[in-house]
Parts: C-alpha cells; sequence; structure tokens
C-alpha cells in the first residue's frame, strides 16, 4: 500500500498555515484536479482525492490537531478512533467547495443550502429620443412602459379559481434537487418545477398559470442637464418581475440625441458654421451667431479667410459630470454669390482685374501657391 503523502505538503502551505489560507490552496487545487475538467484522467483523479482527503483533515481543527499530534495514524477511524473523513466532516468541506461550483457547473447549483430558488428579474432597456436643447438643459419626461400585476382572475395564485397549487412530487416542495457530479452531490433547480416548489394543475386561462398579467403603465423620468448621446439612466425596480420571490430587475434608459439644424456636440463643446459673403470676409465687420442660450456677436477681422475658427468660451454644454460649461466653436464658411447679373458680373470681373494688378499684396496664399506649383514642375519664373 502506497505511502500517503503529508497533508500539508499535498495542499502546499506551511504547518502553521491559516484556515483562509488552507481553503484558498484546497479551491485552487480542486479546480485543477476535478475529475469533470480532466475527463479519462486517472492521475487527476487521485490527486483529486488527494486533495480533498487532505482538506477534509485540515478544516477540521480536532482532526487537524490530531493529525499534528500523530500524524496519520491520528485520523485514522482504524487506529485510537481517529475521525477519518467521514460523513462529519463534510460540512466544512462542502462549505469551501460551494463557492467554486459555479466554477465547475456554470453557475446553476450551488453546495448547501435550501428552499425555493429565488430568481432576479430581467432588465429591461427603452431608448428615449430628445433634442440637443433637452440634453442641455435636462428635462422631466414620462414615458410608458411595459408593467406587471397581480391576475384578477386568479389574485396571484396562477390556479384556475376552485382550485390551487400542489407540492412538486420531484423536489417535495424545496424547488431544488440533489444530482450527482464526479464525486460529489450537489442540487440543481428542480427541472419540474423550474425552482417554484409547486406545480398547478389546472392553471389560470387568464394568466395561463404565470400569477400576473402585462399592463402598461407610465413612469417619470428625470433627465440629467448635459447627458449626452449613449449614456443611460437607471430607474431601480423596473424591469421584469423575479421568480418565486426573486427581487425585479432594473429599466435602462438609453439617452438618443436628435441632430441637429445648427450645432453638432463633441464632449462639452458645441461647433457651428456660420456663413458670411466674401465681401464681409474682406472688409471685416460684425456678425451674429447663435448659442443655445441666445445669441452672441462676433468681431470678424479684415481678410478673414475660409475655415477661420472663433471660440465663444462658456457657451458650450455643461455635461453632467462637468464643473463648468464647455465651448462653442465657430467655424467661418465664405459664400460664393450666385445667380449674378450682367451688371454684378462686370463689376466683379473688374474688381477681379484690380486685385490681379495689385500683385500678392492682396492674394498672398494665391501669391505661394503659384511660387509652390512652380517649383513642383520645376517652370522658369
Amino acid at each position: 500500500m502506497a505511502t500517503k503523502r503529508d497533508f500539508y505538503e499535498v495542499l502546499g502551505v506551511p504547518r502553521n498555515a491559516s484556515e483562509d489560507e488552507i481553503k484558498k490552496a484546497y479551491r485552487k487545487l480542486a479546480m485543477k484536479y476535478h475529475p469533470d475538467r480532466n475527463p479519462g484522467d486517472k492521475t487527476a483523479e487521485e490527486k483529486f482525492k488527494e486533495v480533498k482527503e487532505s482538506y477534509e483533515i485540515l478544516s477540521d481543527p480536532q482532526k487537524r490537531a490530531a493529525y499534528d499530534q500523530h500524524g496519520h495514524a491520528g485520523v485514522d477511524p482504524n487506529m485510537r478512533g481517529g475521525f477519518g473523513p467521514g460523513a462529519e466532516g463534510f460540512g466544512g468541506f462542502a462549505e469551501a467547495f460551494g463557492d467554486i461550483f459555479g466554477d465547475l457547473f456554470g453557475g446553476g447549483a450551488r453546495a448547501g443550502g435550501g428552499g425555493r430558488q429565488r430568481y432576479r428579474g430581467a432588465d429591461l432597456s427603452y431608448a428615449m429620443e430628445i433634442t440637443l436643447e433637452e440634453a442641455a438643459n435636462g428635462k422631466d419626461a414620462q414615458i410608458r412602459i411595459p408593467g406587471w400585476e397581480d391576475c384578477g382572475t386568479c389574485h396571484g395564485s396562477g390556479a384556475k379559481p376552485g382550485t390551487q397549487a400542489t407540492t412538486c412530487p420531484a423536489c417535495h416542495g424545496a424547488g431544488v434537487v440533489q444530482m450527482s457530479q464526479g464525486f460529489f452531490r450537489v442540487q440543481q433547480t428542480c427541472p419540474h418545477c423550474r425552482g417554484a416548489g409547486k406545480i398547478i394543475p389546472e392553471p389560470c386561462p387568464a394568466c395561463r398559470g404565470v400569477g400576473k398579467i402585462k399592463i402598461q403603465k407610465d413612469l417619470e423620468i428625470k433627465v440629467p442637464a448635459g447627458i449626452d448621446q449613449g449614456m443611460r439612466i437607471r430607474s431601480t425596480g423596473n424591469g421584469e418581475p423575479g421568480t418565486n420571490g426573486g427581487p425585479p430587475g432594473d429599466l435602462y434608459i438609453e439617452i438618443r440625441v436628435k441632430k441637429h439644424a445648427i450645432f453638432e456636440r463633441d464632449g462639452d463643446d458645441l461647433h457651428c458654421v456660420a456663413p458670411i459673403s466674401f465681401a464681409r470676409a474682406a472688409l471685416g465687420g460684425q456678425i451674429e451667431v447663435p448659442t443655445l442660450g441666445g445669441k452672441a456677436t462676433i468681431e470678424i477681422p479684415e481678410g478673414t479667410q475660409a475655415g477661420k475658427q472663433f471660440r465663444l468660451r462658456g457657451k458650450g454644454i455643461k455635461g453632467v459630470r462637468s464643473s463648468y460649461p464647455g465651448d462653442l466653436y465657430c467655424h467661418i464658411a465664405i459664400e460664393t454669390p450666385v445667380k449674378l447679373t450682367e451688371h454684378q458680373k462686370k463689376l466683379l470681373k473688374e474688381f477681379d482685374l484690380s486685385i490681379q494688378n495689385g500683385g500678392g499684396k492682396h492674394s498672398p496664399d494665391t501669391e505661394s501657391w503659384t511660387d509652390k506649383l512652380k517649383n513642383f514642375f520645376g517652370m522658369d519664373g
């Protein structure tokens, strides 16, 4: 018969290890060698048994003390009345291993505990479309969402009037059943009653045994100032109802901001395009531009070029997490006149000729562009 390894050595912990250190080491090794993760691997199976036995002894203070004093003989049931890894030690083992059942078996079952399984209701989502002004200033809105209330026919029991639910014969009302997973017996939700602990032989015709009916309800929502595209507002408890007395889910309102006719938002900043005539660009002057709070005046200097950007501080949006508002950026677009009369065309030709005769001082960009072209094509002046 093979000699047993030292239990501390099996778990890889020192002899003065704390309970938490022992539990942590066990959980790591149990995950590694569990038969369900190593199907057909006899070596892993033997190691798992060894790890299990070591933890059963070292997790129990009395057994650990006996082992520390007498070694394996102190916990051998055939010698000196040792404890042995029996049913009386399963509680501590199951408690530690229960934490990792979710990882091994998909989270559907947990060791220990009893009673009906409660399930949280699903979350719901709702898309709310608002204007840029509403996003900047906030608003109180009313939305209509699906809700649930007790069925008026069966008063929430789910059973046809005159009948009643009966205890589930599969789980005897517990809502869970025992099943084997490798070397262990674990609990899972009863597939017959789906964790309810009862079955309804004759479902209510109005709600089909659910006990609740779907309705439409109005909900008041406060949209905070500064909210932006894609942000969500959480309304706690307004999702789908839970199962078997579980808590309801939540409602998430996703914000969608309508496209604005003038402004584009970039974080807390706003951008707009301000068209001006080429005469105003050449001569300069004042123009009025819109803001979310009214109008503002911009001084256009002489010789302003297309694409020139003017910044109006604090005329943007104060975001939900910002301490001060962003800025408004006005981008100048010089508008080319259309549908000219013959007289206007004549005046423009005379004006253009005078500009050309004035040389590069009137059109510095054109002059620079011409020089670049000459260099590019290797042309002589």
